[in-house]
């Protein structure tokens, strides 16, 4: 695929995945969703074995923002050791790949975690599990996430 063919898929699957963030949300679904659709590499499985990454995992913040996860774990179903490899080695590869989106992602949203995303998009965190909490927060995030979960797609399908 060439270099403008790429980008251009790149476009069409960051504009898919914003859509799919806002009406469906659970962001590591929908970066999985639309890789799988544009790219392939992601089976059904996959994407619903992300679902309990969303919101830093299980909804508390803390852990990795969702569209990260699910970036990872696009790339591992790529680049990741097979099960049958265990005892080959590191698969430095994957990790490469990983760490390069890692990177990227820190540097544009400002950190990695939800919580620290939430603060970056709205100035204060949340508590995902309490009903008017959660609602305010997808009140001030206005498509703050659903960028991010569109921005970590994008670079997929430039980095795969």
């Amino acid at each position: 695929m060439n270099t403008g063919d790429k980008q251009a898929l790149a476009e069409q699957a960051y504009q898919k995945a914003l859509r799919y963030e806002l009406d469906y949300g659970c962001c590591p679904q929908c970066v999985l969703a639309v890789i799988q659709e544009t790219v392939g590499i992601v089976d059904d499985n996959t994407i619903k074995a992300s679902h309990g990454l969303s919101g830093g995992g299980g909804l508390m913040g803390q852990g990795a923002c969702g569209a990260l996860s699910g970036g990872l774990m696009a790339l591992s179903a790529k680049y990741g050791r097979e099960r049958h490899k265990l005892d080959a080695g590191r698969g430095i590869n994957n990790f490469r790949k990983s760490r390069e989106l890692v990177e990227r992602f820190r540097q544009e949203f400002g950190g990695v975690t939800c919580e620290e995303l939430q603060k970056q998009f709205t100035g204060r965190t949340y508590d995902m599990w309490n009903a008017e909490e959660y609602k305010a927060f997808d009140r001030a995030r206005g498509t703050q996430c659903a960028h991010a979960t569109a921005t970590v797609t994008r670079w997929l399908v430039e980095m795969l």
